[in-house]
């Protein structure tokens, strides 16, 4: 029987995520499987793995395939490196101190690199919050401007517009105060 580490799909439409199974290679993609190691959620930034390492070694050990994904997550959590650093433990090339010492090594390297990569897309999120924070105050600044621009030019109006009707009162006023006095100077050459 061929026995595969491989992925289980779950989840929804453009929102999938794995589990990690070891299974017959002639069982269904989402079917019967052995033993589930794990999971794998591609839709967070960065993927989010969950492994049991120990027993993902175990079955890599007793031959169990991987599929290309699975080989590339294994790799990620450093299961691989573990069965290389194993390898060399039984032919003798090192002791398992100088294996784990080497595996702790590489561990808390990828962890700084993991925190190095969270840091940044946080502090990446921050700047692009804070321009468009800037971008939405000077939009603000410019629809304000725009308002008190409208408000003096309807006031400026309004004041022309009394300006105008008050000199047009005042003409009609003085245009009556000439008639007025244009018709007592002819009432009294007719009498």
């Amino acid at each position: 029987m061929a026995v595969k580490i491989r992925l289980q799909r779950h989840g929804k439409k453009n929102f999938a995520f794995f589990h990690i199974v070891v299974a017959d290679t002639r069982a269904p993609r989402d079917g019967r499987f052995i033993e589930q190691l794990g999971s794998y959620n591609p839709n967070t930034n960065p993927a989010t793995i969950v492994l049991n390492a120990e027993r993902a070694l175990a079955w890599l050990n007793v031959g169990a395939q991987m599929t290309l994904v699975t080989r590339r997550i294994l790799s990620y959590e450093g299961v691989l490196l573990r069965k290389h650093l194993q390898g060399g433990v039984a032919k003798g090339a090192l002791t398992q101190e100088q294996a784990d010492q080497k595996f702790n090594a590489w561990k808390a390297e990828r962890d700084a690199k993991i925190e190095a990569k969270k840091a940044g897309l946080s502090k990446e999120a921050a700047e692009k919050a804070k321009t468009a924070e800037a971008a939405e105050a000077k939009v603000n600044a410019a629809r304000a401007e725009a308002i008190a621009k409208k408000k003096a030019e309807a006031e400026e109006a309004a004041r022309a517009a009394a300006e105008a009707a008050a000199a047009e009162k005042a003409a009609q006023e003085a245009a009556a105060a000439e008639a007025g006095s244009a018709e007592a100077p002819a009432e009294n050459t007719e009498a």
